[in-house]
């Protein structure tokens, strides 16, 4: 083994959930806990990454060990909890042991950006739940809020979950996007519905100035989405 895997064993053992061994480690040096490797990740990203709950639990009972500790992309352990597939457990674990549901990484993400984008619902509904309450109105560098990613990936649920907890409706991104044109775009007739039905503006116009309607993949999608609308009684501006 070189020194640089040797100097990495902890991380390799946690990316690989050897739980046993993680804690033979840090049993011999509890400031593992806190190395970074050359991925500048400490050992509980890449157990965060892979979902390992024990070893999570086992490496934040380390003497002065900082649940909001980010990589070098700014990502916080709560925000790949939020990423990861069945990783529920492992959100709720965190927020409790304090990780701060607000946090921005480099790109002015928060965890609930991450909920929208994965559609992790039950993620989502915890960070929005007291006593965490992550706010929905908050943009990234991009001036996406978290209604602009889950309107882009067309998770309907996530939509109302979020506009439930008071997310602005007609926020436009940085290329004049608003959820609806997101939703309309991506093929998404039933959330850009919702959003209509919810208060969304049809007549803004993006920094190209298009309408959403203009940017329906297809006419069977703007077709779709002008026959729902006039069903539920809501305007959809076209010229």
């Amino acid at each position: 083994m070189d020194e640089t895997e040797n100097k990495e064993a902890i991380h390799a053992a946690c990316r690989e959930g050897r739980l046993a061994a993680v804690e033979s480690l840090l049993s011999a040096n509890p400031k593992l806990a806190h190395r970074r490797d050359s991925d500048d990740r400490l050992p509980i990203h890449w157990a965060c990454s892979y979902n390992h709950l024990p070893i999570v639990q086992v490496l934040t009972q380390v003497k002065d060990f900082d649940i909001d500790a980010v990589d070098g992309s700014g990502w916080s352990c709560l925000m790949i909890a939020c990423s990861v597939k069945d990783g529920d457990d492992l959100v709720e674990y965190l927020l409790k042991r304090g990780a701060d549901a607000g946090l921005k990484n480099n790109n002015g993400q928060t965890p609930l950006h991450f909920c929208a984008s994965k559609t992790r619902l039950s993620a989502a509904r915890l960070l929005l739940s007291p006593p965490y309450k992550a706010s929905p109105r908050i943009p990234d560098t991009h001036s996406q809020l978290p209604l602009h990613r889950a309107a882009a990936v067309g998770s309907l649920p996530m939509v109302k979950l979020l506009l439930d907890h008071n997310s602005p409706i007609n926020s436009s991104d940085r290329s004049g996007l608003t959820p609806l044109h997101h939703a309309i775009a991506e093929g998404h007739g039933d959330v850009a519905i919702e959003l209509l039905r919810r208060g969304a503006d049809s007549s803004r116009r993006d920094s190209d100035g298009a309408l959403a309607i203009a940017l329906a993949p297809d006419r069977k999608v703007r077709t779709w989405i002008l026959a729902e609308a006039e069903k539920e009684g809501v305007e959809v501006v076209t010229e």
